[in-house]
């Protein structure tokens, strides 16, 4: 059975992702930003956003663990969009060429109500996707065997009838396990263009 349909990951797929970002002007200096990015707004400590937890409670919850940050650990929700500096070079021309060719396109993403809720009017390259099936909203996140499982009864397809594209070699991993075929992205476009090519998909 030939591949119908592209499936997209988000984050670092088709936007980048940088939490240092958030911290730009408030901590100038780089080495500063990235020893608070990785000892206090972590992205471990943001995955349970993407797992269904609140901006505010989330902030709260941090801000009782680190009260000397407080200021700083508030710009997480007030400055969230500035951890999203653009979109991933090379991803969107292709989602455009796909969506030319009439080829379906969905998405599955780890990504929070909260934070969900401020990009996706940014981010317009996704009125392409005919379904998306967001993290936070089902309570699922990659690379939960279940999150691909309730993919395919949304979009209504065969897993072996659709190419997973995602950054995450666990999610990859998974995906490729119940059937999908998968390109692990690696800030490839060109290889991931020959990959589609090869698909007959462009």
């Amino acid at each position: 059975m030939g591949v119908e349909a592209v499936v997209w990951d988000i984050g670092r797929v088709l936007v980048q992702f940088d939490l240092t970002g958030i911290y730009a002007h408030a901590i100038p200096d780089s080495a500063e930003r990235a020893r608070f990015v990785s000892e206090v707004v972590t992205e471990d400590w943001h995955a349970q956003h993407d797992e269904g937890v609140s901006f505010a409670e989330m902030v709260a919850t941090r801000t009782a663990q680190f009260p000397q940050h407080a200021d700083l650990i508030a710009l997480y929700a007030n400055n969230w969009l500035a951890s999203l500096p653009g979109p991933v070079p090379g991803t969107h021309a292709l989602i455009v060429r796909l969506a030319a060719r009439s080829v379906p396109q969905y998405a599955i993403t780890n990504f929070g109500i909260d934070s969900w809720a401020l990009f996706r009017p940014t981010f317009p390259i996704l009125d392409h996707m005919q379904d998306i099936v967001i993290s936070a909203v089902e309570r699922l996140i990659k690379p939960d065997p279940a999150i691909f499982h309730l993919a395919a009864r949304r979009f209504d397809r065969a897993p072996e009838t659709m190419l997973f594209i995602d950054d995450n070699a666990a999610n990859i991993a998974t995906a490729k396990a119940l059937g999908w075929h998968v390109h692990h992205f690696v800030g490839d476009p060109d290889v991931l263009e020959a990959r589609l090519v090869a698909l007959g998909l462009l």
